[in-house]
């Protein structure tokens, strides 16, 4: 046997006991604290409870488009109305609301179908989507609620088209019906249903508001429904006014809550572009549409102002609501010691979102309100 050979050998002995001896320290004590083999000089960073995974994110960002947050905003709105519409006329004699509001579900669930085929690519990823029917998978039930509530949607505004068409008749008076429960039905899950999506996923600053999220968007879906429909011209109904109260108090509640919290899954929503759009659209959704529609009540000579005034500001606050979660839970995706729960350094800031400065993310929101504010004004002209 060569030199070499021998050579060899006594290093692969030398290892073979290395291991060894490394089996018998974790049988004995659980636990191996001999170091690995690290090339001495080298690049290669080192893993610790203090690094985590090479200091690269656990988690991969979402990948939606600018359109998933304004499809938040449509369905949420287009939930509420769907349920107003069907009950308005039922509950009380606001005919003309109740076919406005229906409509006005129509077209949100048409629009809402849109976005979402569009930031998927192709209609038939969306067709997939309901080959099966899957209750533990919100994404899913999502899809389906979409689906179902479209569908009931589209009855009720076929129901009022024959009636201005031919006049009332049994017909059109079975598919109100008809359309009335399952708008009411799927109209009340998809007006928070974003809210669940968001909670349950793995991102620290959604997944630590899980027991609110979903009644948080609820409500702004119902104060952007209800204002849309003062826009149009309701303003004196007390009803409506009444809602908007209830949402707005709510959404009050929400931003207190979410100031007093020292989480630090929730920085996201306190610093950065996505804090200053949350922070806004809180402001805009709780405090300062309550004052309005408070002041209303109380000042009665200035009424329509004043809920034109609260009607604006809850469309503009739940608009910038959806875009700054969306955005916050990009910003704690890239957050690598929240996903392990490390504690981070006090020098060490939140991430903020890449390539997205705070003026292009709001540029992009207002855009948004503009195209909603110049659909708002064609549709009151036309009703």
């Amino acid at each position: 046997m060569s030199e070499t050979q021998m050579l060899i050998e006594q290093l692969v002995d030398q290892r073979e006991e290395h291991l060894l001896e490394i089996r018998r320290e974790a049988e004995l004590t659980g636990q191996v604290k001999s170091p690995g083999v690290r090339p001495e000089g080298s690049p290669f960073p080192i893993a610790s409870p203090q690094t985590g995974y090479y200091q690269q994110p656990l988690l991969k960002e979402p990948q939606w488009t600018q359109l998933i947050p304004f499809y938040f905003f449509v369905g949420g709105a287009a939930g509420s109305l769907g349920v107003i519409g069907s009950l308005a006329d039922v509950l009380g004699d606001e005919k003309r609301l109740a076919e406005q509001a229906r409509w006005l579900a129509f077209g949100g669930s048409v629009l809402s179908g849109a976005l979402l085929v569009t930031d998927l690519g192709r209609s038939s990823r969306f067709l997939n989507m309901l080959r099966v029917f899957k209750p533990q998978s919100t994404m899913s039930m999502g899809s389906w609620i979409l689906s179902g509530f479209s569908v009931f949607a589209s009855i009720s505004s076929a129901a009022d088209a024959m009636d201005a068409l031919w006049g009332a008749n049994l017909l059109s008076h079975l598919l109100r019906g008809m359309g009335r429960f399952g708008s009411v039905i799927f109209g009340m899950p998809f007006h928070n249903y974003t809210g669940v999506l968001l909670a349950t996923t793995a991102m620290p600053v959604w997944n630590a508001r899980a027991n609110s999220l979903p009644g948080h968007f609820g409500m702004s879906g119902l104060q952007s429904g209800v204002s849309i429909l003062e826009l149009m011209g309701h303003e004196d109904n007390r009803a409506l006014n009444l809602l908007g109260v209830l949402s707005a108090s709510m959404e009050t509640w929400e931003k207190i809550d979410i100031s007093k919290s020292n989480a630090r899954a929730l920085l996201p929503l306190k610093h950065g572009g996505s804090g200053v759009l949350v922070s806004t659209g809180a402001w805009l959704s709780g405090p300062v549409p309550l004052l309005f529609r408070i002041g209303s009540v109380f000042l009665p000579e200035r009424s329509v102002a004043l809920r034109r005034l609260a009607a604006c500001a809850g469309i503009v606050g739940s608009l910038f609501t959806r875009y700054g979660w969306v955005q916050a839970g990009k910003s704690s995706a890239r957050d690598w010691r929240l996903a392990l729960e490390i504690e981070a350094p006090k020098e060490v800031a939140m991430p903020t979102t890449a390539k997205r400065s705070t003026g292009r993310v709001i540029a992009k929101a207002a855009g948004a309100i503009c195209v909603l504010a110049t659909a708002f004004f064609v549709l009151r002209r036309k009703f």
